[in-house]
């Protein structure tokens, strides 16, 4: 090897390191995601408990929701130990490709965005997107009664990508996290809100003065769990995994369990 083409090795060694990217084994640098998992013996999960029901703390403050138990689930199936790695809407994605965790499972919605630097496995629940009000919008039935109507939704997330896209005139106040979300909520600092129906059920448990109700449907969404790019080996695992529990009733029951409503008997693809 000359002096230039060693350089350039070099340097590109260097720059992989730097930013963490597999520049020189390409795909196969995280094809061995799996085999660390099953090597180290625990999988590193992260989830987002600030989002009920799919992630919150119980009165004891230890995690809890539909998110939590599917990711025991995972980890039950994968014969390791479970460790959670707590993260927020828009830190899910950094969390994989820094490395932090080895896939994400926080009501994580697919959407061709995510997917240019991410990949998916296959569904395992849905998350609708709905606009959501209490008295003061008795009279919302389309996006354009929103027009400069304070609108409150969760920052990164794919309600706030939503409500970007399909409620231009509105002033959306973004929150970090759902749970700060319901507390606006419940305090009245907004009456109108772009999440999913089971953050509005949360939200009335506890304002049942004035309790929202459904609006505008926006959307319906499946979501996944979300893993990096190359992790082939490790996702056809997930997918496995995923059409086990669905096909022997058990994602469908924490679904039920937690969000109140029934989980599809067909999924949308991801």
């Amino acid at each position: 090897m000359n002096r230039r083409n060693l350089l350039a090795t070099v340097s590109a060694a260097a720059f992989a390191l730097i930013v963490g990217l597999p520049l020189l084994g390409g795909s196969n640098a995280m094809a061995d995601t799996l085999a660390d998992i099953q090597q180290r013996g625990k999988i590193r999960i992260a989830v987002d408990l600030g989002s009920p029901p799919f992630g919150m703390t119980d009165a004891q403050m230890q995690p809890t929701g539909s998110d939590i138990e599917s990711a025991r689930l995972v980890a039950e199936a994968l014969g390791v130990e479970l460790e959670l790695v707590q993260v927020t809407g828009p830190n899910r994605v950094p969390a994989l490709l820094t490395g932090q965790a080895d896939i994400v499972m926080a009501s994580f919605s697919v959407n061709a965005e995510r997917k240019k630097v991410i990949d998916f496995t296959d569904a395992y629940g849905v998350i609708q997107i709905v606009v959501a009000a209490g008295s003061a919008g008795a009279n919302v039935t389309k996006p354009e009664d929103l027009n400069g109507v304070q609108v409150g939704t969760t920052r990164g997330s794919t309600n706030d990508l939503e409500a970007t896209a399909k409620l231009p005139g509105a002033q959306l106040t973004r929150y970090d996290d759902d749970a700060t979300l319901v507390t606006a909520l419940v305090s009245g600092q907004v009456d109108v809100m772009a999440s999913s129906p089971q953050i509005m059920s949360a939200v009335n448990q506890r304002r049942t003065a004035d309790p929202l109700t459904l609006k505008i449907v926006l959307k319906t969404n499946p979501y996944a769990i979300g893993l990096r790019k190359g992790d082939d080996t490790l996702k056809a695992k997930l997918n496995e995994v995923i059409a086990e529990n669905l096909k022997n009733g058990k994602l469908s029951e924490i679904y039920n369990r937690y969000t109140g409503v029934p989980l599809p008997a067909t999924l949308p693809k991801t």
